[in-house]
């Protein structure tokens, strides 16, 4: 058979890249040019991911929601909890702020203390009317006093929209233009007139504001996300460096590395944009993850240079062996690591989809500037000096290599129980991982909006926004009396879960009704009865403030209705809890037969999606190990070194998903991709170990024991180089304020930390106990890849 990409391609290759090192060089700086010129078409996600795709039942659901009622996610609140408010002065200086929050274009409507308005009854029009709670400038206590008599006490309407009646916590309610909401006009509103406005407000009066809500988190939350790209490149720079300049002791060897991985994160930026993709919380990693992954190359490229160096002196020769012998075993490593993350693609979600495309891309990307740069510029450099390869002496390096060696030699046995007693205790650690999908666990615990997201939590129960839609199947249905019954039965079971705030719809702007029927009583803030609802409904029909009220909580053939209300933010189970009761009971009190009742709202898509992302995450995960098992039956052309190749790599997978369930770390998109990442990356330690053990077998005439410790000193080094580069680098995402950032950083690191140790220790174990049944020239037949040439 003629092999893939043989000895006599990758010299080829070598030729043309040593004789054509001005024209490649240009090539690169011309590409790296365009790439940057691709900058300014790069785009930040203005809203949450949308984790499920388009035709999925839940995402309907909601685009129905959309274009019955609009956008939902428009809703901006600023809220004062403090005595001190309640001044004249104070007080004004609120109802002012309102005003001119009121006067921005970007503002579609501003519901506060200033423009509060309590429907009334006209006797001599037979009417309701909107009657100004306050008609100028307060100017004594008095005042003030009586307007808190009249909020907390008589207009239950407002209550949980406007005040918490308990803590007297007074807010304001600012809707944003839904035309604009979701554009880069909500941040130029945001940074540039609401922040500066508040600030001015708490320096003149000494109280603190907290701000909510969809587009203001949206906001900040993004703006974090642009901030920590520049942290992450940094942070991945200077640690990387650092560990290659310890093991290289090599100024210049560290900067070029520097100079590849550089490029590669213009490159990678140069995709983002020209594929029009938005940076999200996942694709903002991906710059600083080529950083990681990139150095590995420049390591093992590197490290052979130095070594062809040391062994004959001759720079020609070395640097064509560079890449005739590490380019096909680097294109192979970066090939399994880029399939990891190239399994997202199959999924439906977009954000996944569009970060497996471009990760994949750029791990590509970031193989061939290594294989290009590094020889190239060795080439106009003279031969490394003595000092700079004392690194391939060190003694501390043998040490811990010939602890490896003494472990798999003696205490096999002690290395099997260990691995029993880890994978028993991970199984038992998998059974306590829950699933999470809230909008905010990830956000930073740090920033200030995340503490206001708490109070608004503790004193109105809850930002997120889950909505109730009921489709009463006949026009003008709504406001049949059966029908605000039945609504309010609803709402009062919504008023019972103590994880949902108190609701309001057009039952709640029934009851006011009635209570401005009857002059303005407290006591009848209730439903009419049969007999008043005629009265009552020929007052309201007259009034037009009515019917722009009307409009916000039922469509314009009055056969749809709204009840919105907000949640805390709670786990998956408990959303699922929630969603399951209150639909057994809207089942009983509106029959499919003659309503259709749907749930949504964006805490429920988000919860919704993240159940679906982790069932595709892990059939991508599947998919993963499936085309990476091919690959290597490709190359070995043995079923049984398949199965022992997987083993070692499958193992740290399990005992990460253990410690997420000990660890109370839930799965949820962030910490999922760990498993596909991590896999993709750490079988390249398995390609090098049995690639170079196939070769040593041939070299000591198939004597199994000498082919192991063999191959465990030659890998062993390069190894233990890349995973400790990949563990520090992956590290740097724990400094992220995002926790699932954190998570992925810490998980990946302590995942391919397993690898390493499972490939030099275990995998070396199950060759020398199998012996003769894994290793003999029938099942170990002759590779399909030449990963390695024979003389090396």
């Amino acid at each position: 058979m003629v092999k893939w990409l043989s000895k006599g391609f990758w010299a080829t290759v070598a030729r043309i890249i040593l004789r054509n090192r001005i024209i490649i060089l240009t090539i690169i700086a011309a590409i790296t040019v365009v790439m940057g010129m691709q900058w300014k078409y790069m785009r930040f996600t203005y809203t949450e991911a949308n984790l499920l795709p388009d035709e999925h039942p839940v995402n309907q659901e909601y685009n129905k929601f959309l274009e019955v009622f609009g956008e939902e996610g428009n809703l901006i609140i600023l809220a004062v909890k403090d005595q001190r408010l309640f001044t004249p002065e104070n007080f004004n200086q609120w109802n002012k702020l309102s005003k001119k929050l009121n006067a921005f274009p970007e503002i579609d409507m501003v519901v506060s203390t200033e423009n509060l308005h309590e429907l009334v009854k006209d006797t001599i029009k037979q009417e309701f009317t909107l009657k100004p709670l306050i008609l100028s400038n307060i100017n004594s206590q008095a005042a003030i006093d009586s307007i808190k008599t009249k909020l907390f006490e008589q207009l239950p309407f407002y209550e949980s929209l406007l005040f918490n009646k308990e803590t007297q916590t007074l807010r304001t309610a600012v809707y944003m233009d839904k035309e604009i909401v979701n554009t880069s006009v909500r941040k130029d509103f945001i940074y540039n007139d609401l922040l500066p406005l508040i600030d001015s407000f708490e320096k003149e009066t000494g109280l603190d504001v907290r701000a909510s809500g969809m587009p203001y988190i949206r906001t900040l939350n993004s703006q974090n996300i642009i901030d920590e790209i520049g942290i992450f490149i940094a942070a991945a720079l200077g640690i990387t460096s650092l560990i290659f300049f310890f093991f290289f002791r090599s100024v210049r060897a560290t900067l070029i590395s520097m100079l590849v991985v550089t490029i590669g994160v213009m490159w990678a930026f140069g995709i983002l944009g020209l594929l029009k993709y938005e940076i999200t919380v996942l694709t903002a990693l991906i710059p600083p993850l080529i950083i990681v992954i990139g150095i590995p190359n420049c390591i093992f490229l590197i490290n052979k240079y130095q070594q062809e160096v040391k062994k004959h002196g001759n720079q020609a020769k070395s640097l064509q062996r560079v890449i005739s012998k590490v380019g096909n075993a680097t294109l192979l490593t970066n090939a399994t690591t880029a399939a990891g993350f190239a399994t997202f693609i199959i999924t439906e979600s977009k954000l996944l989809k569009e970060f497996g495309i471009v990760a994949s891309l750029n791990i590509l990307s970031i193989f061939v500037l290594s294989l290009l740069i590094i020889p190239i510029v060795y080439s106009f450099m003279a031969l490394p000096k003595y000092k700079h390869l004392k690194h391939l002496n060190k003694k501390w390096i043998s040490a811990f290599v010939g602890w490896m060696e003494k472990t798999v030699r003696e205490h096999r046995i002690a290395v099997y129980i260990t691995t029993i007693c880890l994978l028993v205790a991970s199984i038992i650690g998998i059974y306590q991982v829950k699933i999470s999908g809230s909008l905010i666990e990830d956000m930073p615990k740090s920033a200030a909006f995340f503490d206001d997201i708490k109070f608004f939590e503790k004193e109105f129960d809850g930002i997120m926004p889950l909505e109730i839609m009921i489709d009463t199947e006949r026009k003008n249905g709504v406001m049949r009396l059966p029908n605000l019954r039945k609504m309010d039965e609803l709402e009062q079971l919504i008023i019972e879960t103590p994880e949902l705030s108190r609701p309001i719809s057009i039952v709640s702007l029934a009851k006011y009704s009635k209570q401005a029927f009857y002059n303005g009583n407290p006591e009848y803030y209730q439903l009419p009865t049969t007999q008043e609802n005629n009265f009552i409904l020929s007052y309201a029909k007259k009034s037009s403030e009515n019917s722009d009220m009307l409009s916000n909580f039922v469509d314009s053939n009055g056969q749809t209705a709204r009840i919105t209300t907000f949640m805390k933010d709670i786990g998956t189970d408990r959303m699922e809890e929630i969603e399951d009761d209150l639909f057994a009971k809207i089942q009983k009190i509106f029959p499919d037969e003659n309503y259709h009742v749907s749930m949504t709202g964006k805490a429920l898509l988000f919860t919704k999606g993240t159940k679906y992302l982790v069932k595709n995450l892990i059939l991508s995960l599947a998919l993963a190990i499936f085309l990476i098992s091919l690959l290597m039956a490709y190359m070995f052309r043995s079923f049984r070194m398949i199965l022992i190749s997987l083993v070692p790599n499958i193992l740290p997978l399990l005992i990460t998903a253990g410690m997420m369930g000990f660890l109370g770390i839930p799965l949820k998109p962030s910490t999922i991709l760990v498993f596909s990442i991590a896999f993709g990356i750490s079988v390249d330690d398995t390609i090098h170990f049995l690639a170079k053990y196939r070769q040593e077998l041939q070299t000591h005439n198939w004597k199994i024991r000498r082919s192991v410790y063999a191959a465990l000193k030659e890998t062993g080094v390069s190894m233990f180089y890349t995973s400790i580069v990949l563990f520090f680098g992956f590290s740097v995402f724990m400094i992220s304020s995002f926790g699932g950032t954190k998570a992925l950083g810490g998980l990946v690191s302590v995942t391919l930390l397993f690898a390493m140790l499972s490939n030099l220790i275990l995998l070396p174990s199950l060759l020398l106990s199998l012996e003769r049944n894994i290793a003999n020239k029938e099942t170990l037949k002759e590779p399909n890849i030449d990963i390695l040439s024979e003389e090396e």
